[in-house]
């Protein structure tokens, strides 16, 4: 006698059946929201801000134009986060002098993917919704590989973001590298670049090197983020 009826055998294949429809209907639902501006975490158990030398958590958000982008989708090479907010003085400090597009240019010249995020929430006075906040980007003559919204926070609060700017470093594995300022003085005078220690060239320059980045961890500075309460 068979171990396998043909009525046992038809039931595991209905449950199969709707177990790939609700796998499909998952996918289905978060696509379309991702469409409507909304981020999601791929790993969605990840609760604490990654440390240094621990995975990058993925993420899917949508760019300025609308476009659909996935951390994990730039495998292979180093990606810059970049928390930003044109509302900010110490990030217009970075804008206006031209050192935040110039690392932006430099970096992306490398083959480096930048991501520059906007967590800002909607009610907020500084919130630039994404034509405007694409039209700023390009009038100070930024060079980011995307600009991704965040307004409900999700990526931001995942990765601990706190200042506009801070800036997480990923390398080719998917591991964090750098987390910390763009530079070495904490200030919102633009006089000041020329003397700081740009951290981001730096760490850039010693991984392309092969060499370990020797500031992982520098202090942020700048606004804090307008998250969404």
């Amino acid at each position: 006698m068979s171990s396998s009826s043909p009525e046992s055998r038809s039931y595991r294949a209905a449950r199969q059946a709707r177990a790939a429809l609700s796998r499909a209907s998952r996918r289905a639902v978060m696509t379309a929201a991702v469409a409507l501006g909304a981020t999601f975490l791929m790993n969605a158990h990840a609760l604490a801000a990654p440390a240094i030398g621990e995975q990058a958590p993925d993420f899917v958000a949508v760019d300025t134009a609308g476009k659909q982008h996935r951390l994990s989708d730039f495998a292979g090479k180093y990606v810059v986060l970049e928390w930003t907010n044109p509302g900010c003085p110490f990030v217009r400090k970075h804008y206006d002098s031209g050192n935040m597009p110039a690392t932006q240019k430099a970096a992306t010249a490398k083959g480096v993917v930048w991501l520059s995020i906007s967590s800002t929430e909607r009610a907020s006075g500084d919130y630039l919704k994404p034509l405007a906040l694409d039209a700023w980007m390009k009038e100070q003559s930024g060079a980011p590989t995307a600009v991704l919204m965040d307004e409900d926070g999700v990526i931001g609060r995942t990765y601990g973001a706190r200042t506009t700017p801070h800036i997480f470093i990923v390398d080719p594995k998917g591991v964090l590298v750098y987390a910390g300022g763009i530079d070495s003085i904490a200030s919102a005078r633009s006089d000041d670049i020329k003397v700081a220690t740009n951290y981001v060239n730096q760490a850039l320059a010693e991984a392309f090197d092969g060499k370990a980045v020797s500031a992982a961890t520098t202090r942020p500075y700048g606004c804090s983020i307008k998250y969404k309460s």
